[in-house]
Parts: structure tokens; sequence; C-alpha cells
């Protein structure tokens, strides 16, 4: 009788161990058998994101509800990162639990205002966690393929960029952001008889100038009518660029009077016309201005504490300006 009894728990055990087996294959096994990766991506500010409803929405997982379950056991209160995450079909929710809680694949960077390109490759180390010969590349092997991508062309935006990624592929990705971008006013530049380069220069000292997009246009109005009566540019944006990082750490900061005696083509008191390059990367509103200037008689101009643009036609106007705003 005992015997009996005990073989028919076994059976009952088997039968019900298969019961789970089958509800945890059928409701958290993989979705199918292919292992093509596709990227699951979670956005860089999460409001109003469900990543489960994502999961089960982009064919991810069998059930949101049996997900969320098993979640909570295997990894309660566990934050996911914002980023993208490299999943497959083949992977089951046990699987995709592990991965999406741990460091993404892709992350998120973003790069605001006009920078120069040792303030991106130090933006892309910190994020992608290089070593100092990897950042040392990025000043000096992967943004110099060409003359003309040596500064200036790695365009201002937010990008998903994979960690494992070599530091020329992202490069190329910039490049290729900053040409998607540029590649509408390509005619207008053609049209006005502006090379790009040239009109790329001019962008990156508005961007470097403004103080906001009320002014760009002036900005573009005093550049383009010293240029055009062979005056200094005088930009002290470009004496920037050549100090690169001054004592205080800072790679814009402000420039003594000293440094405008520096030989350096990038000396805009000592050398006419623009720059050899580009002194950072403009987004496309100011590379727009290049070619919106405003029709002023300006040739100076100036912020004043409230960072409000004053422009004058002369040199003594100019004087007065600086004694009404700045003394």
């Amino acid at each position: 009788m005992i015997f009996v009894t005990m073989k028919h728990f076994l059976v009952f055990v088997l039968f019900f161990g298969f019961i789970l087996f089958f509800l945890y294959w059928y409701l958290l096994g993989p979705v199918n058998n292919s292992r093509e990766i596709k990227i699951f991506t979670v956005p860089k500010y999460q409001a109003g994101f469900a990543v489960i409803k994502e999961l089960k929405d982009k064919g991810f997982i069998k059930s949101a509800g049996a997900f969320e379950f098993l979640m909570n056991v295997v990894e309660p209160g566990k934050k996911i990162e914002s980023g993208g995450f490299r999943l497959t079909g083949s992977m089951t929710a046990l699987d995709v639990i592990h991965k999406i809680t741990g460091r993404p694949d892709l992350v998120w960077v973003t790069f605001g205002g006009c920078l120069r390109k040792e303030q991106v490759g130090e933006i892309l180390a910190d994020t992608l966690k290089w070593n100092e010969d990897e950042l040392s590349k990025w000043n000096t092997v992967y943004t110099n393929i060409k003359p003309e991508y040596k500064e200036g062309v790695y365009y201002p935006d937010t990008y998903l960029l994979p960690v494992d990624e070599s530091g020329e592929k992202i490069a190329g990705r910039l490049i290729a952001r900053f040409n998607e971008k540029f590649a509408p006013l390509a005619e207008k530049f053609v049209a006005g008889n502006i090379k790009w380069t040239t009109g790329l220069k001019i962008a990156s000292l508005i961007a470097r100038e403004a103080a906001g997009k009320e002014d760009m246009g002036i900005i573009s109005g005093v550049i383009w009518n010293r240029l055009e009566i062979g005056m200094p540019l005088q930009i002290d944006a470009t004496m920037q660029y050549t100090l690169g990082k001054n004592k205080e750490g800072l790679w814009w900061g402000g420039i003594d009077i000293r440094e405008k005696q520096n030989d350096s083509l990038y000396n805009s008191y000592m050398y006419k016309g623009l720059p050899p390059t580009p002194i950072c990367s403009p987004n496309i509103e100011y590379i727009e201005a290049v070619l919106n200037p405003v029709d002023t008689p300006c040739l100076y101009y100036l912020h004043d504490r409230g960072r409000q643009i004053h422009c004058a036609e002369t040199y003594e106007g100019h004087m007065e300006n600086i004694n009404k705003y700045l003394n």
C-alpha cells in the first residue's frame, strides 16, 4: 500500500513538474529561435516609458505579467539604465532580465553647444571609459583622416553609441550626422559662391560669439563686413582656441592681453581673414546664420552684462558703447 502511494506521488510530482515547465516555457521561454541581434532602446529620459510593455510590444518576451513577476523575484527593485541592449528572440525571459539590468551595450551621449574636438573626446572618454591612449588617438588620429575634418564637423547632438565601437567609427558617425544636417544647405552655399569649409569657419565664430539666437544674424553681418574690407576679425574666441585649456582648466576661459601677442594663424588680431580651421563644431542654426547675415553697417559689437548685443559702425562708437554698457 505504501509502495502504491509513493508511486502515485512520484507520478503526481512528475506531472506537476511537467506542467510547471510547460507554463514556464510557454510564458517565459524564448519568443522564437532567431539569433539575429536587435537593439532594444530605453530612452535617455524614461518618463512615461514602460520597459516591460515595450519588451512585449517589440516581441522580446511572451508575457508581460509573467516577466514582471519573474523580474520582481530575480532582480527586485533593480534600476534599468537608459541606453541600448542587444537582444535576440532566442533569449529566455531570464536571459532578458539579466541583460537589461546590466550595463547597456549602447549608451546615450550628448554634445551640446559648439565644442572643440578635444572637448568631444573628453565626453566620449568619460562615457565610454576610454584610457589616455584612446583619447590621444581621438585628438590626433581619428579626427585627422582629412584636412577638412580636423575640426568643426563633429556635430553637436544626442547619439546612441555602442560601448565597444572604435573611436574611428564614432568620428565617422558624427561626421555623417554633420553631412546629413548640412546637405539641405549645400546648394545655397554653392549659389552664394561660399565654400562649405569657409561657411563652417564663420559658423563656428558666430557660435562662440553669440549670446543667443537673436544676435546670430548681427554677428554674421559684422564678420562678413570685416572680411569684405580686409579688416582683422579681432575675435577673442580664436585666441581661446589657440590657448587651449587655461590655468583654471577651462577650454573657453578668459584671455589675457598678452595672449593677443602670440604669433598664431588663429590670432585674429594679428592675421586678417578666417582661421585655418573652424574653432568648434556648430549646429545647423549657426551654419544657416552664415547664409542669412543681418544687413548692418556695423563693424564692432559687444554684449552688455545682460548679454544684450550693441553694435557700432566706428571704433569711436564702439568705445562709447564700452563706456556706456561695460564701464
